[in-house]
């Protein structure tokens, strides 16, 4: 069993096991770093444009007002030299451009409290990692409805996040970013997308239902029939386009949640890279273009900017009258291998820290919600081009075996995430 060692202002844990990298890793602890200690954090990057040894970043302000994308790359997650933490967050609303980067800063540091609570340390099975993600995010939207200054009511974000440990992947979602696999076609040649996260959004059966139980109403607008939303029921507002998120408590009682869908995949070594990114790509671009565009790309470093300005050249080509979207990119190279371009080390200015930093988070989380599907990513038997997650359940599945891209749009001007916010009186205020 691991244990837990309080030591100042760093919580550490110690991994258990015994013999091979078990027994390797058996003895070193997890150094946990606080608020203040975050900018110092070697292997942490987050800013635009930048590189670490694994990964390349990079983020466009789409036409909507500020950023509201965020991402992050953690080579070193834990201290451990083969462990990386990657994630892509979307914020909608007022606030969620804050509500995204409070995520992104705060996640990791729960996650590392969840493993901890846990006892098992960095050795757990995959069952363990799906609580330990579920523990995790549920504390995370716990931190955020008990802010202080910063108002989730109507304004929340989605997170996709990767952790990989050695040879797997594991991997939560809520909302509509995804993680799709680069591998190599071993008849072929050529490189193969593979969706590894599902799109949760409020037309999904399983989540619809959920949804209109608690009262919540699930529609989309004249103008885009192709955009369901979530909607409260004594209002038409406020038309979230995602039927889970972190933030987002005006519809908590509706039917919208931030549990996480949790995925696992073990990597091979056809397996090339993970692309994360916000729904301002996957809106214009297939998983396999997004595949093509980075394992194409001349420079590993670049990959991820690449992939953006592809999607926003896709925006104004396709969507002329529509405002483009944020666009953020996560390229995660498997091999751990960057370009001669990158430095050794990440940059102080990849590493500082902006007004989203976080609160203390070292407290124990709850009991972590229970989920509903556990879901273990493998190739389905067949042609090598048609990979889908298995146990994945409703339309979901039914529609991968003809479109596996799952997307948002098709041929829709779409609006923001949220339509307009909520207007409570007396009568009618949340319970």
């Amino acid at each position: 069993m691991g244990n837990c060692v309080a030591s100042g202002g760093t919580t550490t844990v110690t991994a258990a096991g015994a013999g091979g990298e078990d027994g390797r890793r058996r003895g070193r602890r997890w150094k946990a770093p606080r608020e203040e200690q975050l900018g110092s954090v070697p292997g942490r990057i987050f800013s635009n444009d930048g590189r670490s040894r694994t990964a390349a970043v990079f983020t466009q302000q789409g036409r909507k007002g500020i950023n509201q994308d965020a991402m992050l790359v953690w080579d070193g997650f834990g201290g451990e030299e083969d462990i990386v933490l990657c994630g892509v967050f979307d914020g909608h609303g007022p606030h969620g451009h804050l509500v995204a980067r409070r995520v992104r800063d705060a996640l990791p540091l729960r996650l590392m409290s969840a493993v901890r609570a846990s006892k098992a340390g960095l050795d757990m099975p995959t069952a363990a990692w799906r609580k330990a993600f579920a523990r995790a995010y549920k504390a995370m939207d716990k931190d955020l409805r008990s802010h202080a200054t910063l108002d989730c009511f109507c304004s929340g974000s989605t997170a996709v996040t990767v952790l990989k440990l050695g040879s797997d992947l594991y991997m939560a979602n809520i909302g509509d970013s995804r993680a799709v696999l680069g591998s190599r076609d071993g008849a072929a040649g050529g490189m193969v997308a593979v969706q590894l996260t599902v799109d949760l959004k409020p037309d999904v059966p399983s989540e619809a239902e959920r949804i209109k139980k608690c009262r919540g109403r699930v529609f989309a607008l004249q103008d885009e029939p192709e955009v369901p939303r979530v909607w409260l029921p004594f209002d038409d507002a406020p038309g979230l386009a995602m039927a889970r998120a972190f933030g987002d408590f005006c519809l908590k009682d509706y039917g919208v949640i931030s549990v996480p869908e949790f995925f696992h995949w073990s990597l091979t070594e056809k397996d090339q890279f993970v692309i994360l990114a916000s729904d301002g790509v996957w809106d214009v671009l297939s998983n396999q273009q997004a595949v093509d565009i980075v394992s194409s790309s001349p420079s590993r470093s670049k990959a991820a900017k690449s992939l953006v300005e592809a999607a926003t050249r896709e925006w104004k080509t396709k969507y002329p009258t529509s405002k483009i979207d944020d666009c953020a990119v996560v390229c995660l190279y498997l091999d751990g291998k960057m370009d001669h371009e990158r430095d050794s080390t990440a940059s102080m200015d990849n590493i500082s820290v902006d007004e989203g930093s976080v609160a203390d988070l070292n407290e124990a989380p709850e009991q972590e919600p229970a989920l509903t599907r556990n879901f273990t990513v493998r190739t389905v038997a067949g042609s090598a081009h048609e990979k889908v997650l298995a146990g994945a359940t409703d339309a979901v599945v039914a529609g991968a075996a003809h479109d596996q891209n799952w997307s948002g749009l098709d041929g829709v001007t779409r609006v923001n995430s949220l339509v307009q916010l909520p207007r409570f009186s007396e009568e009618k205020a949340i319970g």
